[in-house]
């Protein structure tokens, strides 16, 4: 089987640009039509203060489709690559981590709590050192939230509480497409 890297796609920059330790590789014969968006706000607009810090810090909904066919399953990472300082960043802050979201979910529900999860889906920690979303709040500047959706070609075994570098490790080599949602924050 033939794969590309993320970097034959353009992908490599959002890798670079999100922190991302591993390289994950696309499988060339699927598609790459997938798509995620939120009804809370545009790609490439800002994010309603609601779904914030200096709001009630709730998960927005999202909404994707086209997931390729032969899709065992999903991933969900919400991530900040401009962390502390857009001008000087030193780290990615991770806000949300969830894997092993059956193929069939169509999107999450607006403030959704993981008695709602789609079922099978399980949930990695954030930054905060913990499950579930942790919403934007930068300390100076306009953060980018980058909502990254990834179809497996496999379910990835039970990793506890992994953090997203363990998810991504244990997705490598299985993404079959990635679809991708930026947000932006300031206070």
């Amino acid at each position: 089987m033939h794969k590309r890297t993320l970097a034959g796609l353009g992908g490599l920059a959002l890798l670079a640009a999100t922190g991302a330790a591993a390289v994950v590789t696309l499988h060339e014969e699927e598609g790459g039509n997938m798509k995620i968006e939120s009804p809370a706000f545009k790609n490439n607009g800002a994010i309603p203060p609601l779904y914030t810090c200096d709001g009630k810090d709730i998960s927005p909904a999202l909404n994707w489709s086209e997931v390729p066919a032969g899709a065992k399953s999903l991933v969900l990472i919400v991530d900040d690559p401009d962390a502390p300082d857009p001008a000087a960043p030193k780290m990615t802050w991770v806000h949300w981590v969830l894997y092993n979201i059956p193929p069939t979910a169509t999107g999450l529900k607006e403030a959704i709590n993981p008695s709602e999860l789609p079922p099978g889906t399980k949930e990695g920690i954030n930054d905060w050192k913990r499950t579930g979303y942790g919403g934007p709040c930068p300390p100076i500047g306009r953060h980018r939230y980058f909502h990254k959706l990834y179809a497996l070609d496999t379910v990835l075994p039970d990793l506890g509480r992994p953090a997203k570098i363990a998810v991504e490790q244990a997705m490598e080599g299985h993404v079959l497409a990635q679809a991708v949602l930026l947000g932006t924050y300031q206070h």
